[in-house]
């Protein structure tokens, strides 16, 4: 990827800002806040619906609806106020946000997509609100609402997608336990939130227990499951000067672990970091869209002008080359790329979470449709990340389900993976356990 393009990338990331920026929260991660992704979804939606609402009863009684289908809605006093009274609304209600995204583009001076739907929004309202004195039934109060509504639509979707992708870090967040046994200098142990471990304390990792912080081993020894960290199926033998990541899984035995980093400093907290911005980056379709449509802004802005000089020249200057200049700015919004593009990223990233991959980034997402040999350099990393019985065979004149039934008996006790993976195939074969 050319340098360009990682600076196109990340201007473009900003127009998105305006509903993608969160603080961080805590170090201890059950008060970790990510991006809110539910909190837009749920903003996206709800506009969208009550404005979608709101603009039945301006599509009914537009003029220029009517005249193409050929119809007349119920007339009562009041009734020419219905279409301006909830056009403003819906501009107040669903497109000022669309209003505020574009801030940062122009801040930058640098026209995006956020500044297209603006400049057509607020042109056609203002506009339609000026037809009301100036030239009544010439206003496009109808294609104002039906803007607003396709641009909420397609966010929404946006943002559901992101939100569904945003399960893998929760999922992520679960491998940290919510407290660790601190060693105390007379021997004992206390049980402290993980939040308020430091650097350099003395932890105890019971068998079976999530290791709640990266650390060094300093006493005993076990196998760690590292699996839902570095994809490794097989747990890792770990003894005094090991290195261990916060989140795996001890095994069978005690391990006493000096801790070296904690809360954003720690291995899965890196990762979780990575699976957020990739959540907030931009695929390279979106850049590819903002840079045409910030061409489209400025060939917008100069046929506008082009528009009012000629029809002044011929006709003078009156209120249809008003009109004439406002249509074309109207129409030059990128109708289509506002609902097209969220559905792509919706479908991408669905399928991508679905499957558990975590994108680190969204443009070199696209960019691997180009590559044709992959190597992978750790052994097991494309399995599961769990054992089991792939084959049984007995000895002579023993059958291989009594075999399972007394090896998964064996293992009763034991909390090693390949344990696990034997007691596991005898319960799904329904084996009674000698």
């Amino acid at each position: 990827m050319s340098t360009e393009q990682h600076k196109e990338h990340a201007q473009s990331e900003s127009a998105h800002r305006g509903h993608d920026m969160a603080a961080r929260g805590p170090e201890q991660h059950k008060d970790r806040q990510h991006v809110d992704h539910t909190g837009h979804e749920k903003m996206f939606r709800n506009r969208f619906w009550i404005c979608l609402a709101l603009s039945i009863p301006v599509l009914a009684y537009s003029p220029t609806l009517q005249r193409w289908l050929g119809f007349s809605p119920p007339a009562f006093p009041g009734s020419d106020l219905i279409t301006p009274v909830l056009s403003v609304v819906i501009f107040a209600y669903g497109g000022v946000p669309f209003l505020q995204m574009a801030m940062p583009e122009l801040r930058r001076r640098k026209p995006g997509m956020m500044t297209l739907i603006s400049l057509a929004i607020t042109v056609a309202f203002a506009y339609s609100l000026a037809a009301l004195f100036i030239a009544q039934g010439t206003g496009f109060f109808w294609e104002l609402v039906t803007l607003i509504d396709v641009m909420l639509l397609g966010h929404w979707i946006e943002m559901r997608s992101v939100r569904q992708a945003s399960g893998a870090l929760q999922e992520l967040a679960k491998l940290m336990p919510d407290t660790a046994e601190r060693l105390l200098p007379d021997g004992g142990t206390e049980e402290v939130p993980v939040g308020e471990l430091g650097q350099g304390d003395l932890v105890l990792v019971r068998p079976g227990a999530s290791i709640p912080a990266d650390g060094e081993v300093e006493e005993g020894e076990s196998d760690v499951n590292q699996a839902l960290i570095t994809g490794e199926s097989k747990p890792v033998q770990k003894g005094p000067g090991d290195q261990v990541i916060g989140g795996s899984i001890n095994g069978e035995g005690s391990l006493r672990v000096r801790v070296t980093a904690t809360g954003e400093e720690t291995t899965l907290a890196g990762i979780m970091r990575l699976v957020e911005e990739a959540q907030q980056s931009k695929s390279e379709t979106q850049v590819l869209a903002d840079r045409a449509a910030g061409w489209l802004f400025y060939i917008a802005i100069g046929v506008a002008l082009i528009t009012a000089i000629a029809w002044t020249a011929v006709t003078g200057f009156q209120v249809e080359v008003i009109s004439r200049v406002a249509t074309v700015l109207v129409i030059a919004c990128p109708h289509a790329l506002g609902l097209a593009i969220p559905l792509v990223i919706a479908i991408t990233t669905s399928l991508a979470a679905s499957n558990g991959i975590l994108v680190r980034d969204r443009l070199s997402l696209e960019e691997a449709r180009e590559i044709d040999l992959i190597i992978f350099d750790k052994t097991g990393t494309l399995t599961r990340g769990e054992f089991g019985v792939a084959d049984m065979i007995a000895a002579e004149g023993r059958g291989e389900q009594r075999a399972l039934a007394v090896a998964a008996a064996a293992e009763g006790d034991s909390e090693h993976t390949i344990a696990r993976g034997i007691r596991q195939a005898a319960q799904e074969r329904g084996l009674s356990l000698p």
